[in-house]
């Protein structure tokens, strides 16, 4: 089935979107806002979140915007934040897992986890467990989480999962972007009536994922230009996911179109393993 354009489709519903201060992020936020959802963006503190809200508003002319600062890398401080969304918004129609991190040397948060694990897997995976029951009283609920094919050539490294002992930072975020569709994945399975999917929105050096790192420049700088692709373009596949009658769930999508994703993605004893030990690593 050729998925067809809904006219006014977000009128009225709640959209949340994370790493909403930047990049993709506020593309997303944005053209989604200027739909007439109400739109959730969830920011840091130290991105300046006020200045992108504003701005945000100012583009859409959307009245119905609302701002939730938290640093996703911290489990006590998405509880909070999941804590200050149920209590104004019961109904969640839209999830997007948008923000990321790439760690340029070793760090682990409060929780003893690497902050890239941490930011980029457990903060979708226990962000979106506990607003399951919101998302539930949509009528069409959607997640979707923001990948990367970075992930095509990574594994799980289930005995060193902060890859402690061997800490390189494209090993980290490759694995981090390879759980993101594993839980995608497995979370379709599991929840069949909510419409799951995941994408990866292209190579995009205008982001302040790898701001001021010579490694992230080098990497970049080592992809062919007709592979190098926009913040618009990249976030053009998350908005087509939220406002397209899409009856998909459990796809990897890039420019609009499913694609193959990491074989191990594929294996049910090692999704059904990640979200195991994630539930461990959140106390779920």
């Amino acid at each position: 089935m050729i998925p067809q354009m809904i006219d006014q489709y977000l009128k009225d519903k709640v959209v949340i979107v994370t790493g909403a201060n930047s990049g993709m992020g506020k593309i997303i936020a944005t053209e989604l806002a200027k739909k007439g959802c109400t739109l959730i963006m969830v920011c840091r503190v130290r991105e300046k979140p006020n200045v992108a809200l504003n701005e945000v508003s100012s583009q859409s002319k959307n009245p119905n915007i609302d701002l939730m600062t938290t640093d996703l890398s911290s489990q006590k401080e998405i509880r909070i934040l999941a804590e200050n969304i149920k209590a104004k918004y019961p109904k969640v129609d839209i999830l997007i897992n948008n923000a990321g991190c790439m760690s340029f040397g070793y760090e682990e948060t409060s929780e003893k986890i690497e902050r890239t694990f941490a930011t980029n897997h457990l903060a979708y995976f226990l962000l979106t467990n506990l607003l399951l029951p919101n998302l539930k009283k949509s009528v069409d609920p959607r997640i979707i989480n923001v990948a990367s094919n970075a992930s095509d050539s990574a594994k799980i490294n289930w005995e060193d999962l902060n890859l402690k002992n061997n800490y390189s930072t494209f090993k980290a975020y490759a694995q981090s972007k390879l759980a993101n569709i594993m839980f995608t994945y497995e979370l379709a399975k599991r929840e069949p009536s909510i419409k799951v999917n995941c994408v990866h929105p292209g190579n995009i050096p205008n982001t302040k994922l790898g701001q001021g790192s010579n490694i992230f420049k080098n990497y970049i700088d080592s992809i062919p230009s007709h592979l190098i692709l926009t913040p618009e373009e990249g976030a053009d596949t998350s908005i087509w996911l939220a406002t397209t009658k899409l009856e998909t769930t459990g796809k990897y999508f890039h420019k609009k179109e499913q694609i193959k994703s990491n074989p191990i993605s594929y294996d049910q004893e090692q999704t059904k393993k990640l979200w195991e030990v994630s539930e461990k690593l959140t106390d779920l």
